[in-house]
């Protein structure tokens, strides 16, 4: 077609030729090319996919992720509600402190916060703890005291594996700083436990909580409806108690939550006064140096 067309325009069959065997050469090293770049695009495909299918497959990455809650406590100048963190110091103390302990908080650091004075002595008082030794060397047992620490529900380690087939309840003092989700995670956990989907079989001893990672847990479902009566009256289902006992946890983990935002929003007025300040200095000093004209003067 090409040796037609260029005859009739008028080259010479030489000419013709000539452009013809550089259109061929033209064409091939296009095909060469594109047969380059298929290949290249085919072998970092297929280095890709071998890279996907050799990828680990964590238990954590199967895991359902938990979902945001609003807290009241979340917000910027927010603070913690005082009568949800007395139901959940009455949620911990009925039902959690059967196996989890709260090691870093003392009876005092109720007082003011959820309790009275006469009141956190009052709940001290209905534990004894082991003190001394005494002028005879002896060690006695006394009724808990403000200063004391929450008692422990196991006397080490080992008592209680052996309470819980094996599974050491962790401390509760730092568990939502301990956790990724913090509040989220551990409400999801509480709430989250139901039957297993077909085809997936737990251990005995263990609960199906498609939260944990695993999904597989030791400990038993802590919460039920209307397990604690609420001195308020509040209802005490499921969601209410895991709640007000994630907010409690909360302020065991931060008891300078309220503290430390009322002091960043004073610091925030005394900073935007001083900015305020040093912004007037700083235009007053300069102003001699940008407003002044320089002229030259010929002699």
């Amino acid at each position: 077609f090409f040796f037609f067309f260029f005859s009739w325009s008028g080259f010479s069959s030489r000419t013709s030729c000539i452009m013809l065997k550089a259109l061929a050469q033209l064409r091939t090293t296009n095909l060469r090319r594109l047969a380059g770049a298929a290949t290249i695009a085919a072998t970092g495909t297929a280095i890709a996919l071998a890279g996907a299918e050799l990828e680990p497959v964590h238990a954590a990455d199967l895991e359902l992720h938990s979902t945001t809650h609003p807290w009241n406590h979340s917000g910027l100048l927010s603070t913690f509600d005082h009568k949800s963190l007395r139901r959940g110091f009455q949620v911990y103390k009925e039902v959690c402190s059967a196996c989890h302990s709260l090691e870093l908080v003392a009876w005092r650091n109720l007082v003011g916060v959820t309790h009275t004075e006469a009141e956190a002595k009052e709940l001290a008082e209905e534990y004894m703890y082991k003190d001394g030794p005494d002028d005879n060397g002896n060690y006695f047992e006394r009724p808990g005291k403000l200063s004391d620490h929450f008692p422990k529900p196991y006397p080490n380690e080992e008592a209680a594996r052996a309470a819980n087939n094996g599974a050491l309840p962790p401390d509760l003092s730092l568990i939502i700083k301990a956790r990724h989700g913090r509040e989220d995670y551990v409400f999801s956990i509480l709430t989250g436990y139901c039957d297993p989907p077909a085809g997936i079989d737990v251990r005995e001893g263990l609960f199906y909580n498609p939260y944990f990672a695993g999904q597989a847990i030791g400990m038993t479902p802590p919460l039920f409806d209307d397990q604690v009566d609420y001195e308020d009256g509040t209802p005490g289902t499921v969601s209410q108690m895991a709640k007000d006992v994630v907010t409690f946890l909360t302020w065991c983990a931060e008891p300078e939550h309220d503290d430390r935002k009322r002091m960043g929003f004073k610091a925030l007025i005394i900073l935007s006064l001083v900015a305020g300040g040093l912004y007037y200095y700083k235009r007053h000093k300069w102003m001699v140096l940008k407003t002044r004209q320089v002229a030259q003067l010929r002699k």
